[in-house]
């Protein structure tokens, strides 16, 4: 099975995801530093549409000024045009795997998709 994870190295459930991916027997993984590639907006919108969620329940508010620019309140557009172009706006890890997309908060629902 393929699995990617969108994965922020400085993030403890980021880092849980990805050993619980390692971890799993036949997943051929690839790893992405959104925050060094962050994924275009169009990859975004497929992500959260696989994953049921609108862009707006994919954005980081913790630590980032996503609220005093009113992202939480934009249009999916917006939001996910700031998303590509700033990844720390991303919340995270989102993983992908054959069987569907998960945003993983906590780490265990990367065995959703597993």
């Amino acid at each position: 099975m393929k699995a990617t994870i969108w994965h922020n190295p400085a993030c403890g459930t980021s880092r849980k995801t990805l050993a619980i991916l390692q971890e799993t027997p036949g997943v051929e993984l690839t790893v992405v530093e959104y925050l060094v590639n962050p994924p275009s907006a169009d990859k975004l919108a497929q992500l959260y549409r696989d994953a049921g969620l609108t862009p707006q329940q994919g954005l980081r508010l913790r630590g980032t000024d996503a609220e005093e620019r009113g992202l939480p309140q934009a249009d999916d557009a917006t939001v996910l045009a700031a998303m590509a172009a700033e990844g720390k706006l991303i919340e995270r890890p989102l993983v992908e795997t054959d069987k569907g997309v998960r945003l993983c908060r906590p780490q265990e629902k990367v065995l959703d998709i597993l």
